[in-house]
């Protein structure tokens, strides 16, 4: 994939702006500006996903996240990014088994493991979610995972454990 020149930067780091001061309406109409081809860039469409996740656009996210994959299949954010929408989705048999094909593959990923765990604690399989739970926290920092574990709404079952183990 060709680098984006300079202008298309900028317009992504302009949309980038909007989206961080919570207007995603304004990144997205941004992003608009740029020609149809720029549109499809794995820059672009990276920050495209993360205007659709704030819009909850799912299923828009997930083309997105899927065209990703495509692009980019030795990058796991593609991967995340498509199991993330599926599970919002309400299909997150399908956001699981997603990331079961790739876990390997993105051996140094402590986020697809997090999510793993996440996914797993939604499908009622806790065993399995602390497991990978205690995977993540060994690749990432355990301080912060813990942090953000212990508010994630789909590790809420998990809670008294991670509280007194993790």
């Amino acid at each position: 994939m060709k680098t984006l020149d300079h202008p298309s930067r900028i317009q992504i780091q302009a949309a980038q702006g909007w989206l961080e001061l919570g207007n995603p309406v304004e990144a997205e109409a941004e992003l608009e500006q740029m020609t149809p081809e720029l549109r499809e860039h794995p820059d672009v469409l990276k920050l495209r996903w993360e205007i659709c996740a704030a819009r909850k656009k799912w299923e828009e996210a997930l083309e997105i996240a899927s065209a990703l994959v495509h692009l980019e299949p030795d990058e796991p954010l593609g991967w995340v990014h498509k199991s993330f929408a599926l599970h919002e989705l309400k299909r997150t048999t399908e956001a699981r088994n997603n990331l079961v094909g790739v876990v390997e593959k993105f051996g140094d990923s402590p986020t697809i493991r997090y999510n793993m765990a996440c996914y797993e604690c939604q499908l009622g399989r806790l065993e399995q979610a602390k497991l990978w739970l205690e995977k993540a926290f060994k690749m990432g920092n355990p301080v912060r995972m813990k942090q953000a574990a212990l508010k994630d709404p789909d590790l809420e079952p998990l809670w008294v454990e991670i509280r007194k183990y993790f």
